[in-house]
């Protein structure tokens, strides 16, 4: 059996209060060897910190999500008291291999577009600070995510664009910048074209394998709850889409995923 690398999931998430460590446990016997769980919120972000210390295999991002930064104290630059949490978190375990999920999310009408800039700004800040990648949640918000990241040198930082929901040419743009994309249950739906031609485009050496569990689940699973058990499915996609094996799909993305969050370094 081959190595997989679960590159994006949220294991603390509630969905998984009745059964996270039989299925946690489950991981090894199914391939899943490495596996990154990403924080959301302060409190995600501690309980990120909780799944490490108990899961040898388990490692962490910390970070807010655009969508929660509503909950922080307002923000006008410099450090802050959440900030500060966050720095001390990452601090805290070695395990932790990214500043994530960061970004703009504007799906909705209610959303407060420049609070999401300063908190993407911050987290970016905190990322350089720390010498860690960055993990980017971009929803509906392709021009903002694009001009905010060439201005901060997101370059430098490296990182990956979580589930990418973009076309091909703008693909190149975060490619030419150095950044890796994760590929998720997306890629199995009957309406992802534009993101099959995505997959098509982009050299096999820049994508990882996420699943954002609970969410996003692959066909045949699609509305049901996710897990990182049905990520056989997007490497069977992503070879099926390149014309390779899914082995050559599982070795790559491995190699990618240990860059990604230099790993491979350590």
């Amino acid at each position: 059996m081959y190595k997989i690398f679960e590159t994006h999931a949220h294991f603390d998430d509630e969905y998984f209060d009745d059964d996270r460590n039989e299925l946690l446990l489950s991981m090894k016997n199914n391939g899943i060897e490495k596996l990154v769980n990403i924080g959301a919120s302060l409190s995600s972000c501690k309980n990120t910190l909780q799944l490490m210390e108990r899961y040898d295999f388990i490692y962490g991002a910390i970070g807010v999500h655009p969508s929660d930064v509503s909950d922080l104290e307002c923000y006008d630059g410099g450090d802050s008291a959440a900030i500060n949490a966050l720095r001390q978190i990452a601090l805290s375990n070695d395990k932790v291999v990214a500043i994530g999920e960061i970004g703009l999310d504007y799906h909705y009408d209610n959303t407060d577009k420049t609070l999401q800039k300063k908190w993407f700004v911050a987290q970016m800040a905190l990322a350089d600070e720390l010498k860690l990648p960055i993990v980017v949640h971009s929803r509906d918000a392709a021009a903002d995510t694009v001009d905010i990241m060439k201005e901060n040198h997101a370059q430098k930082l490296g990182g990956v664009i979580h589930c990418y929901s973009y076309t091909k040419e703008l693909a190149k743009v975060f490619l030419d910048m150095g950044y890796f994309f994760g590929i998720g249950g997306v890629i199995t739906f009957k309406n992802a074209r534009k993101l099959v031609e995505t997959v098509e485009y982009l050299p096999l050496e820049s994508i990882v394998l996420e699943t954002d569990s609970p969410y996003l689940a692959p066909e045949p699973y699609r509305g049901k709850r996710n897990s990182s058990l049905n990520l056989p499915y997007v490497a069977e996609a992503i070879a099926k889409i390149k014309n390779i094996s899914v082995e050559d799909v599982y070795l790559a993305t491995w190699n990618n995923a240990m860059r990604l969050y230099n790993m491979d370094r350590r």
